[in-house]
């Protein structure tokens, strides 16, 4: 990756979208650190941390980079946009026309679709910024209320919304990738040094052994190499196209083959699951704690992340996402039938619906072989921190999810870096 990188920045053009994406990276970063009007930041922060731990809207202050426990501009970060396009993924399955419109519309269909998630993206940030704001005047963590202090806090909140959704297209068009992403990685990548930081006054403090940070730290060393093995495997099934002769020239006869990629939902499947396991404790937020040996209790505490019904729940959930979203993904009946459309055909198998089963024979071996691994990365830090009362008191977070993001969007932009430079020839990455 550093080879990549220092490949890339003796080219004058990839400098230049370098220098681009770093800037965007700095503004995002400014935006993070500039706090709503008329919001009491302290208290906030002292409510995060003692009742929305191990909640969805935990979740959402990881991925906002600790943005949203301090109702900054960017507090909503990317998560407008992030189900936006979920919902018109799963609308474009639903509806038909939004489904012609994405096969057969071409880029102007492209660009169709992109316009409505930008709409939507600006519903769902006006939608989850009043969501926000009765949520931190129930609990009287506002500085000033009033209908004008409601507007402006609002408003805020979707503009900062929007306006990442805006910088994330700058990047992808004129830096180095995929600028949604790159926001995110930067998210998540800003809270290191703060964990790190936090790990060595435990170990100070006597709350964690130097031996155990040691175990944590080849652990996570251990699931990166995990990821970036799984997230580069591929299963590849061969096809043949059959040779035709066209007026005096002969055309097919080659052999090539269909790549499946082994981790083809990505992470999606992990904070979908996430997210739904994690409703209960969030809901429960907003209301009065209940008494202990009541029923509600109970219920809470057999779901909460100390215990295993929670862990097996959450794997179970992760599971089911990584097949659903795999299904929307690749459809087995449209690939065989462009393979039969094309001459191309896989080797002992009749075209048609032989290769559509075949395919989807692959399909659910290879999801299940992910699901597995993203559920072995979720839970099984969860796990440990069930048994392990020194994980549990050394305060880090233990979680995959983050990892899980922070490699696929490097690996991905490492490789969006190598095809640019393929394109223009370099001689120093070709040597």
């Amino acid at each position: 990756m550093l080879q990549t990188l220092r490949s890339a920045w003796k080219i004058d053009e990839l400098r230049e979208k370098i220098i681009f994406t770093l800037f965007i990276i700095l503004m995002y970063r400014i935006g993070n650190a500039v706090p709503v009007p008329f919001v009491n930041t302290a208290a906030l922060a002292q409510y995060f941390d003692t009742q929305l731990q191990n909640t969805v809207l935990g979740l959402y202050n990881v991925m906002s980079g600790g943005a949203f426990s301090q109702a900054t501009i960017f507090a909503l970060s990317i998560q407008p946009y992030i189900n936006a396009s979920i919902i018109m993924q799963l609308l474009t399955i639903a509806i038909p026309a939004l489904e012609r419109m994405q096969r057969d519309g071409g880029e102007e269909g492209r660009k169709k679709i992109e316009a409505i998630t930008r709409y939507a993206t600006v519903g769902l940030g006006l939608f989850q910024g009043f969501a926000y704001y009765l949520m931190i005047s129930r609990y009287g963590l506002l500085s000033q209320s009033g209908v004008w202090q409601a507007i402006v806090i609002i408003m805020t909140f979707t503009a900062g919304s929007a306006l990442i959704m805006w910088l994330g297209e700058q990047v992808t068009e004129f830096g180095i990738g995929n600028g949604i992403s790159i926001i995110l990685f930067a998210s998540i990548v800003s809270r290191f040094p703060d964990s790190l930081i936090k790990m060595v006054s435990n170990i100070m403090g006597g709350t964690l052994t130097w031996w155990f940070a040691l175990l944590m730290m080849v652990g996570a060393l251990a699931i990166v190499a995990l990821i970036i093995i799984v997230t580069n495997a591929e299963r590849r099934i061969p096809v043949q196209y059959s040779k035709r002769v066209v007026g005096r020239k002969m055309y097919g006869g080659q052999s090539t083959h269909l790549p499946m990629k082994l981790s083809m939902s990505g992470v999606m499947p992990v904070i979908f699951a996430q997210s739904i396991v994690s409703l209960p404790a969030t809901i429960a937020s907003f209301f009065a704690s209940p008494q202990e040996g009541t029923f509600m209790h109970g219920f809470l505490k057999a779901l909460g992340p100390e215990s295993m019904v929670y862990a097996m729940l959450y794997l179970l959930l992760i599971m089911g996402f990584a097949f659903f979203y795999s299904t929307i993904q690749f459809n087995p009946i449209e690939v065989a039938n462009n393979l039969r459309k094309n001459g191309g055909f896989i080797p002992g198998f009749r075209a048609g619906r032989p290769t559509s089963e075949f395919i989807q024979k692959i399909l659910n071996k290879i999801t299940f072989f992910g699901a597995v691994y993203l559920g072995i990365i979720a839970v099984s830090p969860i796990v440990i921190s069930i048994y392990s009362k020194m994980a549990r008191d050394s305060g880090i977070a233990l979680g995959g999810t983050s990892i899980i993001i922070v490699i696929g969007v490097a690996l991905e932009t490492v490789k969006a870096l190598e095809s640019q430079m393929m394109m223009r020839h370099y001689k120093g990455f070709l040597e």
